[in-house]
């Protein structure tokens, strides 16, 4: 079985099991799907939501944004991991945005990127979920663990990890892709102990086929 084709098994299995996956960020518009993907490295989803739940009453776009007071986002965002980095670069990001967008996110991967506090990462979650463009694939820790776990990949650098992925997984399925793994991930397949019992993945797992796996 050729890697294309155990991961379109993958993925039709995950769309069974969770057939409303998506992405778990709470957001209005584009610019606060950035703003919560940017606030997301190393928090959850869910302490994520709870801080843009407050963030986005008093700053709902990036003209208000761009004329924060740094210490004012400091205290909205003190719940996540890095916040004093992340308020400045979330200020500095709505600046550029207005400066050289017209406030407006683009739908560039490089211009996302060049923005600060913006990875390749979150520049796929914004393209994808916002704008539907495929142009990469999301690899955060539920889809780097997955993807080795089942012999997708065993590579450990991200950007290697979506360059392999990229080779197998269809245009029209990379969005999605991400936020199926990411859903088993949560659910099943998780990090310290995997819940293999109940997992339809098994046939396709290195764990159960014996070949080698990344655990």
């Amino acid at each position: 079985m050729t890697l294309a084709i155990k991961t379109e098994k993958i993925i039709q299995l995950l769309k069974k099991s969770y057939p409303d996956a998506k992405c778990a960020l709470s957001y209005q518009n584009t610019f606060q799907l950035l703003v919560a993907t940017m606030l997301s490295a190393r928090t959850t989803d869910a302490t994520v939501n709870q801080v843009t739940s407050q963030l986005f009453v008093k700053y709902p776009d990036a003209q208000e944004l761009a004329k924060a007071q740094l210490s004012d986002v400091e205290k909205l965002i003190k719940q996540v991991n890095f916040y004093k980095t992340k308020a400045k670069n979330l200020i500095e990001m709505a600046r550029i945005l207005v400066q050289k967008f017209d406030a407006q996110v683009p739908n560039q991967i490089q211009q996302l990127i060049d923005l600060p506090g913006v990875g390749r990462k979150t520049a796929n979650v914004v393209l994808g979920n916002a704008f539907a463009v495929s142009s990469g694939i999301v690899v955060d820790t539920h889809v780097k663990r997955l993807t080795q776990r089942l012999g997708l990949t065993n590579q450990h650098n991200p950007i290697k990890i979506e360059q392999e992925l990229m080779a197998i997984v269809p245009p029209s399925e990379r969005v999605q892709f991400a936020h199926l793994l990411i859903a088993h991930g949560r659910a099943v397949c998780k990090a310290q102990r995997p819940i293999c019992q109940e997992c339809n993945l098994s046939s396709l797992c290195c764990r159960f086929i014996k070949n080698q796996c990344i655990l």
